[in-house]
Order: structure tokens, then C-alpha cells, then sequence
């Protein structure tokens, strides 16, 4: 059959044949599968040096953050950088994969923005556990049942997560990362108008995310706060006149129909995860602090636990205070500083605040979001 090449009238330039265009495309998917061999072998032998230490890490986070910021170094496009860093990091999780899959704790169940935060942050080829609460996720990570747990801790409508800020009073696990999703809400029934829905169950943080939306479009429907966004959309799943708010891929799950879309009231909605495991990081070279800062209310406290960030030029990006549990009025702080713990101005700013406190405890050390 011949093949003519395609005629452009408009600068009057012929195109490129489609069928060279696809030998091309072939030739370059041979390649790149090739490449992917490499380097899947290449960790393997990384993995067999590993296996004589049996205190061997397999998965570094910071070593993952190094490669992912070198990806986006080099980028010049066409792909954005996130479609390129969820493109690296399933090829790196099929490779440590190959070795032994890592089980990750979440809160569950299945369709939670949890879920799709663990498999944005380490990539499909983990075994991902879903957990009832928080505190489950953090039990289960403690106990070495999951090497890794992803907890929500605040978003950017609502503010912190308490419940995952008082697991840290007494759990010894460490931050050991951060993912940064973008949340959205749909509305979602059995029904196919809004008008034939009698209740909307959903998680009480996106209630909260919605209620202008729920106000002005829903002013009489009633509410009822769930344990979580599946729950929500399970419930509404097997109710006659109810609705749910949750994520769009939860609707597929759960067989609803979507009856309205992005109904969050912040177009920028966005929930801020914590990867929580069992050691503390090295540096990986752009890296956040959190603390837990324990102290009695005495006048000039706050002064005197901010007073060392400034004078060793060290950025604080969020406090929150927290009640200790331990009698009233006693409270704690939760603070996040850009650096390394091992960095010589955090060295110099906690060795001052030690001075003003009862206790000063490092949460982790971690790479920033890539």
C-alpha cells in the first residue's frame, strides 16, 4: 500500500508520515523498557548488598525526594513535573517491589483521600492496609505490622487534624515525609436529583469544607458526620434518600451517581498527609523539622521558644498548641521549621529553647513535598 505524506496547506509544508511517526514511538518504547530493566536490576543489586546488614533500610525517603527533585531539575517539557515525579515514582515502586512490596497502614476504607494520598506519595506497588481510625494506623506501624502509616493533619480550610497531633503526645513514631493533595468534593446518591435526597452523610472535616455549598443549595437537607468520606458514600449506598460527599473515584466504588461536583467552598482545598514510620532521616538536602514543644504557661513563654528561630535565622512555617492531657490548662506546641534537625542553626535554636521548656521533642526530620 502506498503511503503518501500529509499535506499542510497552511504553511504549505508536508507533515511527518503517521506511520514513521509510529515506528518511532516503538523504536523509543523499546528503549525505555529496556532502561527499566536496568535499573530494576540495578536495585536488585543494591537490594543483595543490602541483605548482609541486618539493620539494612530498603526504602530511604530521602534518597526517594533526591531522585524526584533531580527529575524535576531536568525536566524541559513537554510533561509537567508532576506528571513526570508519579511517572518516576511507580517505576521506583516497582522496584522495591521486587524484593518485598512495603504495607502501608491508611485511613480506611477504600476510596478515603488517605488511600489516594498513599498511593500518590509511594506509588501502587505497595500493600496498602486500610485502618478504622487514626490511632489504628498509628498501633499498627508501632508494632511493625506496616512499615510505613499516612495520617491527615491539616488542611487548608479547616486547619489542623487534632486527632493526629495528640497521637504524637505518647507514640514514638517519627514524620519520615509529607504529600500535599489537592482535595475535591462531589456530591453522590442512588438518587438522580438532589431533590429527592433526605440526608448527606459525609466526614465532619468536609462538612465543614462545604457548608457554604450545603447552605445555599442544601439548606434543608440534614447532615450527619461519619468516620470517614467511604463510610459516607457506603451509607448513601445502601440508603433509599441519602447522599454523600466524597471524592469522585468513591461514586465508581460504591455505584452512585455524581449529582454535583467540586462543591468544596475553597477552589485551592488542599489536606496536607504525614508519613509516619519507625526511624529518624538523614537530610535529604530541602528538609522540614516538627516539634513538640512541652512547657508550663508562664509570661514570655512564646517569646522565648520563637526568639532562637529569628536569631538563627530559621523559618517557621506553622505552630499549633495542643492540651497535654496531663492536668488543665497544660498545653503543648506542635511547630514545623524548614531545615534539618542535624543543621547547625536548629542545632543552636534547640539547645536555647531547652533552656525555657520542660521538654523538647523532635517528631521527625523529613524531606519537604516534592
Amino acid at each position: 500500500m502506498l503511503v503518501l505524506p500529509l499535506y499542510n496547506a497552511m504553511n504549505d509544508q508536508q507533515l511527518p508520515d503517521l506511520n514513521i511517526l509510529r515506528e518511532q514511538i516503538d523504536g523509543i518504547d523499546a528503549q525505555i523498557q529496556s532502561l527499566i530493566a536496568q535499573r530494576a536490576g540495578i536495585a536488585n543489586q543494591v537490594a543483595a548488598s543490602k541483605r548482609s546488614d541486618k539493620n539494612a533500610i530498603y526504602y530511604r525517603p530521602e534518597r526517594e525526594s533526591q531522585v524526584l527533585r533531580a527529575v524535576k531539575a531536568r525536566n524541559k517539557g513537554p510533561l509537567s513535573d508532576e506528571v513526570l515525579v508519579r511517572l518516576f515514582r511507580e517505576i521506583m515502586s516497582a522496584c522495591l517491589a521486587q524484593q518485598k512490596p512495603l504495607n502501608i497502614a491508611f485511613l480506611g476504607p477504600e476510596g478515603t483521600f488517605s488511600e489516594m494520598a498513599t498511593y500518590r506519595y509511594f506509588g501502587h506497588s505497595v500493600q496498602a492496609m486500610p485502618e478504622a481510625s487514626i490511632d489504628q494506623v498509628f498501633s499498627e506501624v508501632e508494632a511493625g505490622v506496616a512499615d510505613f502509616g499516612v495520617v491527615p493533619v491539616e488542611n487548608s480550610t479547616e486547619g489542623a487534624v487534632n486527632s493526629t497531633l495528640d497521637m504524637f503526645l505518647s507514640s514514638p513514631l517519627k514524620i519520615c515525609g509529607e504529600i500535599d493533595l489537592p482535595i475535591h468534593h462531589y456530591l453522590m446518591s442512588k438518587q438522580e436529583k438532589l431533590s429527592q435526597v433526605k440526608v448527606i452523610f459525609s466526614h465532619r472535616q468536609s462538612l465543614a469544607q462545604c457548608r457554604a455549598w450545603l447552605k445555599a443549595n442544601a439548606p434543608d437537607i440534614e447532615t450527619v458526620a461519619v468516620s470517614s468520606n467511604a463510610e459516607a458514600a457506603r451509607r448513601a449506598a445502601y440508603s433509599e434518600y441519602a447522599a454523600a460527599i466524597a471524592g469522585q473515584a468513591t461514586a465508581a466504588i460504591y455505584g452512585l451517581y455524581i449529582l454535583h461536583q467540586e462543591i468544596e467552598d475553597q477552589a485551592d482545598n488542599a489536606t496536607r498527609f504525614l508519613i509516619i514510620g519507625r526511624q529518624l532521616l538523614a537530610a535529604s538536602g530541602d528538609d522540614k523539622t516538627s516539634l513538640m514543644i512541652a512547657a508550663k504557661d508562664e509570661p514570655g513563654l512564646l517569646y522565648h521558644i520563637l526568639r532562637p528561630m529569628n536569631e538563627q535565622g530559621v523559618s517557621m512555617t506553622r505552630i499549633e498548641s495542643r492540651p497535654s492531657k496531663r492536668g488543665r490548662w497544660d498545653y503543648v506546641f506542635f511547630i514545623d521549621m524548614e531545615g534539618h534537625v542535624d543543621d547547625e542553626p536548629i542545632v543552636k535554636t534547640l539547645k536555647e529553647i531547652q533552656r525555657f521548656t520542660q521538654h523538647v521533642k523532635v517528631l521527625g526530620s523529613y524531606p519537604k513535598s516534592v
